[in-house]
C-alpha cells in the first residue's frame, strides 16, 4: 500500500484547530491528566504542564511523587498539583488507589515526562494503558517502560500516542532506525497507534498517512524541548482534535515556535521556556 504523505501549513493548523464557542467554560478545553516527574527531574513535569495551557488545555492536573510536590507547587500556579505516594522519589504501586479514582474524570493522559523508571512507574503505565478509555500520550521514560512490554499497547481500543526520538524507538524496537518513515509507519500499523518520531523532519503516522513536519531548528535540541512538546499534544487531544492531527499539529506549532525564537535571540542559549512565551502567537 503506497502511503499518503502530507505537510502542513500555518493556515492548516489553525483550520484544524476548533473553534471556540463564546459560552464556552474551562471544562469545555480539556481535562488533562499528567503523570510526570521524578526526584532531580522537576523541570520536565512543570514544562509539559505548561506546554498543555500554553495550547489550550482548560484544566491541567498534574500527579507527581509527594517529596516534589512542593517544588512544583511553588512552580506551577495555573495546573492543578497534587501529590502520589512513592519509592527512592518515583512513583510507587501505592499510587494506584488514588490514580484509578482520578481517571475516569479526565478526557486525556500523558504519561512519561521525567518519570524515571521503577516498578512503581511501570505498574503507573500499565494501569494507564489498561484501565483509561480515552487517549493517551507516551513521551520519555513511559516509552523506556514500555520496552518488552509492547504488548500493552496492542490491547488498547482508545487512541495511543508515541513520541519517541530515534535512541528511544532504537531501545523499544531492538532495532536501529534505517529508513525513518518506514520505521515509523510499520511500527504505528503493527502496533495501532500514532508515532511522532521525533529529528529533523519529524515523522508522524498511523502506518496509513504520514506528515513530515518542515518547522523547527537545531536550537531546539535542548533538555525539556520534548516536555513541552508532549504537553501541547495531550492539549489538542483534549480540546477534540483528531489524534493523528494532534500530533502533526503539535510538532508544527512546537516547531514554529522554536523558529521565532530563532529569529529573535538566536539558536545558542534558546530555551523551552521561551518557546512557552511565543507559542500563544501562532494560536491566534
Amino acid at each position: 500500500m503506497i502511503m499518503e504523505i502530507k505537510k502542513l501549513t500555518h493556515s492548516d493548523v489553525l483550520h484544524i484547530l476548533p473553534d471556540r464557542d463564546v459560552n464556552a467554560h474551562k471544562g469545555n478545553f480539556g481535562r488533562i491528566l499528567l503523570f510526570c516527574g521524578s526526584r532531580g527531574y522537576t523541570g520536565a513535569a512543570a514544562l509539559a504542564a505548561m506546554g498543555a495551557l500554553r495550547c489550550g488545555a482548560g484544566l491541567v492536573y498534574l500527579g507527581v511523587p509527594e517529596s516534589i510536590y512542593a517544588i512544583e507547587a511553588v512552580k506551577l500556579t495555573e495546573p492543578i498539583v497534587f501529590p502520589l505516594p512513592e519509592e527512592d522519589g518515583m512513583m510507587s504501586e501505592l499510587a494506584m488507589d488514588k490514580i484509578g479514582q482520578i481517571l475516569p474524570n479526565m478526557d486525556v493522559v500523558l504519561i512519561g515526562p521525567g518519570l524515571g523508571q521503577s516498578a512503581g512507574t511501570f505498574a503507573v503505565l500499565k494501569t494507564v494503558l489498561e484501565k483509561f478509555s480515552g487517549p493517551v500520550v507516551i513521551d520519555a521514560d513511559g516509552i523506556n517502560l514500555l520496552a518488552g512490554h509492547i504488548d500493552l499497547l496492542r490491547g488498547r481500543t482508545a487512541p495511543t500516542i508515541l513520541t519517541p526520538h530515534e535512541g528511544e524507538f532504537t531501545r523499544i524496537t531492538g532495532q536501529v532506525c534505517k529508513d525513518r518513515i518506514a520505521d515509523a509507519k510499520a511500527f504505528a500499523a503493527d502496533n495501532q497507534v500514532i508515532l511522532l518520531l521525533k529529528g529533523h523532519r519529524t515523522v508522524i503516522t498511523d502506518g496509513t498517512i504520514c506528515y513530515i513536519n518542515h518547522t523547527g531548528n537545531p536550537g531546539m535540541a535542548v533538555g525539556g524541548s520534548g516536555d513541552v512538546l508532549a504537553g501541547m499534544i495531550t492539549a489538542l487531544l483534549g480540546q477534540g482534535v483528531s489524534p493523528l492531527q494532534a500530533a502533526a499539529c503539535g510538532a508544527w506549532l512546537h516547531g514554529a515556535a522554536g523558529d521565532i525564537c530563532e529569529k529573535e535571540i538566536g539558536q545558542y542559549g534558546m530555551l523551552p521556556t521561551d518557546m512557552l512565551k511565543v507559542l500563544p502567537r501562532l494560536l491566534k
